[in-house]
C-alpha cells in the first residue's frame, strides 16, 4: 500500500481502535496489521505524540507472560480528535469516490454514445 495512504490515516485508526477498548502498543499493532500492514516502530512514537497532546492517558498492567504492559487510554479530547479525524476522512473519501464514479459514469457515457452511433 501507498506509504503516503498510510501516513494520511494511521492517526484515524489508532485512534478509532483506542475509542473501542484500551491497548497495548504491540497489541494495538497486531490488530490494525490485520488491515493495513505498519510497522511497530511506526505507532510507537505516533502514541508518544498523543500522549503528549493529551489525546491517550496510560497506565501499567501486570502480564502472566513478562514485564508490565503500558496500556493507551483515549481521553475525552482524544474522542473529539476522532471525531474530527472521521468527518474529515468522510469528506474526503465522498470527494474521492464522487471523482471515481464520474470518471466510470464518462466512459460509460462515451461508450454508450459510441455504440449508439455504430448502430446508425
Amino acid at each position: 500500500m501507498n506509504i503516503q495512504f498510510k501516513k494520511g490515516v494511521l492517526e484515524l485508526c489508532v485512534l478509532s481502535q483506542l475509542s473501542k477498548k484500551d491497548f497495548y502498543g504491540y497489541e494495538l499493532v497486531e490488530n490494525i496489521s490485520k488491515y493495513v500492514l505498519i510497522s511497530k516502530g511506526t505507532i510507537y512514537p505516533l502514541l508518544r505524540r498523543f500522549r503528549t497532546d493529551g489525546y491517550v492517558t496510560t497506565y501499567l498492567e501486570e502480564s502472566k507472560e513478562g514485564p508490565p504492559r503500558k496500556y493507551y487510554c483515549l481521553t475525552e479530547n482524544g474522542r473529539e480528535v476522532l471525531e474530527k479525524l472521521e468527518r474529515e476522512w468522510n469528506t474526503f473519501v465522498n470527494g474521492v469516490n464522487h471523482l471515481l464514479r464520474n470518471e466510470v459514469n464518462e466512459k460509460e457515457r462515451v461508450f454508450n454514445q459510441f455504440m449508439i452511433e455504430q448502430e446508425v
